[in-house]
């Protein structure tokens, strides 16, 4: 089994003049679940090389047990330090594709035609796609074949607006990733804020926030095994 895990390369918080990134427990999460799984895990981001970790996420308050067993892990680590570029890759090769999240995705990953077109043949090839947090902004602009949003009609979910409000980010952010996904036809369904919540719509998985990675990561193993 092999899993591509797909990371942003964007590191500015729009005109704050801060760091933004992937948020590390969005990785490390579900890394050790499809470590434990015995998947094989390649990592990649649109300018390969080191992709940019938001650096609140690394600050005590949002450290966890992956989080540390992930900077401790001298093979996690320099397999970070060197992702793939994402034009180098396709679903040829994986069992499924994982995006974490962080607000650099609502920058790149959202608008990068290599990443859309990996979302799209991952999953037209019957193979599962998970995006947690920020990462389910990545399919504003997926298409099915009949030209139709790719999330129009089926259940997702996202980082809520309530949330982007409360990290007072709202106006800061290129979209909101509730109201994009609603736009473009989803069912946006939530839990309440910080909470664990994943939903499934056939091959396609979403978690709304980082404590949701690791369920999310489970659910893309379980969809596996069937």
């Amino acid at each position: 089994m092999k899993i591509l895990i797909v990371l942003t390369s964007h590191d500015r918080l729009g005109n704050t003049g801060l760091k933004t990134g992937f948020w590390l427990e969005e990785l490390a999460a579900p890394y050790y679940e499809f470590k434990a799984a015995g998947a094989d895990i390649v990592l990649a981001s649109p300018q390969g090389g080191q992709p940019p970790l938001d650096p609140k996420s690394n600050t005590e308050a949002f450290r966890t047990e992956a989080t540390r067993r992930f900077e401790a892990d001298a093979d996690a680590m320099a397999a970070l330090a060197s992702t793939v570029p994402l034009a180098q890759v396709s679903h040829e090769g994986f069992d499924a594709v994982f995006y974490p999240g962080g607000h650099g995705p609502l920058w790149d990953l959202a608008e990068d035609s290599n990443s859309v077109k990996l979302i799209e043949t991952t999953l037209q090839a019957g193979k599962p796609v998970g995006l947690v947090c920020h990462a389910p902004g990545a399919l504003r602009h997926a298409r099915r074949t009949d030209g139709q949003p790719l999330v129009n009609g089926l259940k997702v979910t996202g980082f809520t607006n309530s949330e982007e409000a409360a990290v007072e980010l709202t106006d800061v952010v290129p979209f909101l990733v509730e109201d994009e996904l609603k736009r473009l036809g989803g069912r946006f369904e939530r839990a309440a804020d910080w909470q664990s919540f994943v939903v499934q719509d056939g091959l396609l998985i979403t978690g709304q926030n980082p404590a949701s990675s690791a369920e999310a990561a489970k659910r893309l193993m379980a969809q596996l095994s069937r």
